[in-house]
Parts: C-alpha cells; sequence; structure tokens
C-alpha cells in the first residue's frame, strides 16, 4: 500500500486530501479460497435462476441482481455474494439503485454478507417501479490483481489489466463541499477524478464512459452541461472523442449536487483500443450541446465491449419525438439501441447489462410489454424512476454489450 497526498481542487485553501493504492491478489489464487474482499456467510439461499443476468468476458463478469418475490434484503445480498463466489470474482464496482432512506440498512447487509465493502459504490436514488427500497444492484467483477484507490478515506476506485489494456473503474464520487454551487461541485468532482486516476498513472484523457447523477436535474442540466464542457475543451482525450456518458436525475447519500461514476481505459497492447461509434439514427450529441458521445467500443483479443450512452426518444436533428406518448417514446428508443448494436455487430441477445430510466414509475409497464412482445424478457435490466435531461422526455435506456466475434 502506498500513500500519496495532493490537493483537491484548484481553490485556495483546498485541504489535502490522501489518496492510497492497495493492491488486491487474484481471486483465483486457489480453487478454494474466496477473493479476500468476499467472506461468506453460513446460510447462503439457493442458486439464481439462469435469466438472472449474468455476463463473463474472460476474466471480467457483468452481474445483475434484482429483489426477487418476498426475498428480503439480506437474502439478496447473500445471493450475490453466493454468485461471486462461485465465480471467484472480486468486485470492481457496484451500481445500486434504491432509495437513500434505505442506504445505511442496504450497506449493513452487504457487509455482513461480504464481510466487508472494500470496492467503490455508487448509491443512486432509482426508486424500484414496484414501489420497493431497492431496484436492483449491477456489479462488474473480476478474477484477476485488483488495485484499490483510495479518496479522502473512501475506496473510489479498482484497478485492473484486461484484454491488452490497463483499466480502471471509479465510482460513488461526490463533492467534498456541499456549498459550493453546482456548477462549482461539478468541477470539483472532475477535478477528483483526474487526481484519484493520475495515482495509478492514469488521466481524465482516458476516460471512456461516464455517469452523472444529478439531483434535481431539471433545474441545472444546461450549467452541468456548460461546466462539464468547459473542463472537457481542456481534456485532450485518448480516443479522439468524448466518453459515452449517461445523465439522469437521482439524489445520493452524500446530499451533493451530484455522484460520478467513470470507466478508464488506457492500452498497453497494439491491438487494444477504444473508439467512437456514432448512432446511425441519431446526430451527435455535442450538435446539441451535450458533451458526450453515442457510444464506445473497445475491442481487444478477447472480445469486443460496447458502452452505449443514456439514449431516449431524440429526432436527428436534436429535438424530442413522441412528446407525451410513452409508447412511442420506447419504441423509438430501443430502435435507436438497436441500431447503434447492430452498426457494430452486435444484437440485443449480447447485452451484459441495462438501466431502464422512467420519469413515471406507472410507466414501466410499457416497457416490459415491449420486452416481452420482442422475446426480450429475459435481457439483465434494471427498472429505476429517474427524471430524464428532458421534461418531455419519459424514457431512457443505457447499455453495455459484448461477444467475441472481430470486426
Amino acid at each position: 500500500m502506498r500513500n500519496v497526498n495532493y490537493s483537491h481542487g484548484k481553490s485556495a485553501g483546498c485541504k489535502k486530501q490522501t489518496a492510497q493504492i492497495v493492491t488486491i491478489p487474484s481471486a483465483r489464487a486457489s480453487n478454494t479460497a474466496m477473493s479476500p474482499l468476499v467472506t461468506m456467510p453460513a446460510n447462503l439461499p439457493p442458486n439464481v435462476p439462469p435469466n438472472e443476468g449474468k455476463s463473463e468476458s474472460g476474466p471480467q463478469t457483468s452481474l445483475t441482481v434484482k429483489p426477487m418475490a418476498g426475498e428480503s434484503i439480506s437474502g439478496l445480498c447473500s445471493r450475490l455474494a453466493r454468485q461471486l463466489h462461485e465465480q471467484a470474482s472480486t468486485p470492481l464496482h457496484l451500481l445500486v439503485f434504491g432509495s437513500v432512506r434505505a442506504n445505511a440498512a442496504i450497506m449493513d447487509a452487504l457487509g455482513k454478507s461480504f464481510g466487508r465493502v472494500d470496492w467503490p459504490v455508487t448509491w443512486v436514488e432509482g426508486d424500484a417501479c414496484d414501489g420497493g427500497p431497492l431496484a436492483g444492484i449491477q456489479v462488474h467483477a473480476f478474477t484477476g490483481n485488483v488495485e484499490r484507490l483510495t479518496f479522502d478515506g473512501r475506496v473510489t476506485g479498482s484497478v485492473f489489466t484486461d484484454g491488452g489494456a490497463q483499466q480502471c473503474i471509479v465510482g460513488g464520487l461526490t463533492p467534498a463541499d456541499k456549498t459550493l454551487t453546482r456548477a462549482e461541485q461539478t468541477r470539483h468532482t472532475l477535478e477528483a477524478l483526474q487526481a484519484i486516476l493520475s495515482q495509478a498513472g492514469f488521466d481524465l484523457g482516458d476516460t471512456v464512459r461516464t455517469w452523472f447523477f444529478l439531483e434535481n436535474i431539471l433545474t441545472w442540466y444546461d450549467e452541468f452541461n456548460h461546466a462539464r464542457t468547459k473542463i472537457y475543451s481542456g481534456v485532450k482525450f485518448r480516443t479522439g472523442s468524448m466518453p459515452a456518458s449517461t445523465g439522469v436525475g437521482a439524489k445520493n447519500p452524500d446530499g451533493t449536487a451530484l455522484a460520478l461514476a467513470a470507466w478508464v481505459f488506457r492500452p498497453v497492447a497494439g491491438h487494444s483500443r477504444a473508439e467512437e461509434v456514432a448512432s446511425p439514427l441519431q446526430c451527435p450529441a455535442p450538435a446539441y450541446g451535450s458533451s458526450f458521445s453515442r457510444a464506445m467500443e473497445m475491442p481487444s483479443d478477447g472480445g469486443r465491449r460496447l458502452f452505449i450512452s443514456g439514449t431516449a426518444s431524440i429526432a436527428p436533428g436534436g429535438k424530442t419525438l413522441w412528446v407525451g406518448d410513452m409508447s412511442k417514446q420506447v419504441e423509438l428508443t430501443m430502435d435507436v439501441v438497436e441500431a447503434m448494436l447492430r452498426a457494430r455487430g452486435f444484437t440485443f441477445a449480447d447485452l451484459t447489462r441495462a438501466t431502464a430510466y422512467f420519469r413515471h414509475s406507472t410507466d414501466a409497464g410499457i416497457f416490459s410489454e415491449w420486452l416481452a412482445a420482442n422475446r426480450l424478457t429475459t435481457m439483465p435490466v434494471v427498472f429505476a424512476q429517474c427524471d430524464v435531461c428532458r421534461d418531455d422526455l419519459l424514457f431512457e435506456l443505457e447499455a453495455d454489450a459484448e461477444n467475441s466475434v472481430p470486426m
């Protein structure tokens, strides 16, 4: 473990904070030993049904777990621990969609199921559309060596090497001072991301995917975009393009204006790279003032991973289509997502993780009907009630896909 001191942000008077890098040995070091971060409880529920949402790409694994009928929070957390134990995987990042009021209880249940939580957790106030305290948990995990990055005493990053690239997932990052203006909180959060990444040899320009969860997004999305664009204007992105991204409305347990998660990718072998993927049915988002790419792909020897940004019912020219018609917004959104998948040789069957965001929880059934009509009921998707970035958008979908077919 090594410690590095640095100033958080550039403002005068900012206090010194400490970053730590801790190496976690491979979870496959023994066929019987657990990862040092995964301690199993004595009593565990049966295995999860096969459609729970599991995918593997080499040593990387994606899991989506959602509460089953009658299942307690502790039962769900124990089930997640079992799945990771069976795969000998160490969590890289947890994205939790649940009520902020349930944060303490769910984090306590995770701690009891795993022994301790020593990986980044991004908490999103995305209430379950069925009224429950937890919509679901999305997990990225790994079977090799992992380094943890800490910031201000909190684990905020996981560094690993896979597919010819050194990669890092940062999560649960919030501004240190919530009394600042929302634009300043945005700037400080991105500056903190840069500071964290620098400890492991990365740069903000290595970022390929971001998630921004903004409290009361509809009151300041333009302000956020201006702050993000100003920072990005000084960044030379390795891919030549801005990261794929999601920006939706959600509270976080720290009570700050925003929370951030990011995926960072730096090739260490000639065959590995990251590149922007355009949408065949929509214009680039910067054309209407949003600083992100529609999708980002990372090809490597082990296969290809595609990150599709948050996607909604937007016309090629950037205007909202089908205002007030949820069914039509779902249909167009999924047509746009499918077009991006097919443009890169993927199908819906290759999805490893997805999140469906609903402005109104009562609209969730419309998307369920679409999934049933298209025989996609096993899609690993979490339904969350969150505002989308425009008040006339009712639905948004983000997705990851993986396959081993070269382009």
